[in-house]
Parts: C-alpha cells; structure tokens; sequence
C-alpha cells in the first residue's frame, strides 16, 4: 500500500453521546448480544447518530437487518424528535413486509425510548428489545455500522450544508454499503449480494 500511495481509513476516537432517561422503563432484553438471523426480517437493530455540517448538527436514524447486515429503513432530520425514529422504522416496515415475529431490536436512547415508537411496534406485531444505554456491545451491529459510516465518509468530508449531507450519506447508505461494500460476516459479499445469492440459493433446493 505504501509504494501506491495508499493508506488505510482509520476509526478515530468514540465520543459518548447516548445516555437513559433514569426514569425509563426498558422493555426486555431478549437479544443478548446474539447478533445472528437464520433468515431476512428476523432480527433488526436500531441506532441514532449525528453529522456535523455548517449548518448544525444532521441527525441519522437507521434500522438495520442482522441477517444481511443491509439498512433496510433509514431517515434523516435536523432534530431528535420522535418523528425521526418513526421515519426510519415505518420505510422498513414498508420496504420489506415483514411477517409478525420480526424482532426489531431498538438501542436506548432519547428518541428510540419514545412511547409511540413502541406503539408502532406494537401495531405490527413487532416486539423491541432495549439493550443498556451508552454500551456498545448491547448494540454490536448498529455501532459497527455507524462507524464505519463515519470512518469512510463523514470523517474524510466537511459539509456546507445539511442538504448536502444529505445526499452524501443517500448515495453511500444504499448505492455503495448496501450494494457494493463487502463484509467478512458475509464471506466478503454485499448487503444485496448476500440475499440474492441466498434466494437462489433457496430456489434452487
């Protein structure tokens, strides 16, 4: 790498941003830390992070399928209302018609705490299971994922703009994580290679 000129991106320092309302009545904890899915829409995961543009902060709320590691639902707001974690959850909900027994599991934090989050579950079917705020290894997947979002992309540009932002973090969330980055969990194939490879796979038996 070093006669090409190349260098590897490298993960700065966490910062922790998420800390639990003391007053919040987490709902149970069924996932501990077994981050794996026998097939898509049985085990999501849930986070929140931020950007820091000119404008002010972005805030980035995605859900996550453990099967294929694909972000299946993801919406992006100035603010850290409830309407962002809904935003998120209802386009996958939408996108991929979930039967009942999808168990999104949503990491703690202000807005994924929130009531109608739960109710939106709940209208569903769908059960959440709340890991410890502020603890990484509660939410191994959504955290792996949101930093390898910072290290590839935020970390490397500054943004004039939210809008701008915007349409950076589009472009890398569905035309090159979920399509073309490669990830060893998924024996170096993409979000959308895994499944596809896998439908045929199904087919053909």
């Amino acid at each position: 790498m070093r006669k090409e000129g190349l260098r590897g991106c490298i993960r700065g320092r966490r910062k922790r941003t998420t800390r639990r309302n003391k007053h919040a009545v987490p709902a149970e904890d069924s996932v501990r830390r077994e981050f794996a899915a026998a097939a898509p829409n049985k085990l999501w995961t849930a986070d929140i992070t931020y950007v820091d543009t000119k404008e002010g902060f972005l805030y980035l709320a995605f859900v996550l399928d453990v099967y294929s590691r694909r972000l299946v639902g993801w919406a992006m707001e100035s603010h850290l209302r409830t309407e962002l974690v809904l935003g998120a959850l209802e386009m996958a909900l939408w996108r991929r018609k979930p039967a009942p027994g999808c168990d999104p599991s949503l990491r703690p934090g202000r807005s994924v705490h929130s009531p109608l989050v739960r109710q939106a579950a709940r209208r569903s079917r769908h059960r959440t299971f709340d890991g410890r705020a502020g603890c990484a290894l509660e939410n191994a997947v959504s955290e792996s994922c949101v930093a390898t979002l910072k290290t590839e992309l935020v970390s490397r540009l500054r943004f004039p703009s939210r809008e701008v932002a915007k349409t950076a973090i589009f472009e890398y969330l569905e035309a090159f994580y979920n399509r073309t980055r490669i990830h060893s969990s998924l024996g170096y194939r993409s979000p959308a290679g895994f499944e596809e490879d896998r439908m045929r796979e199904s087919t053909a038996a």
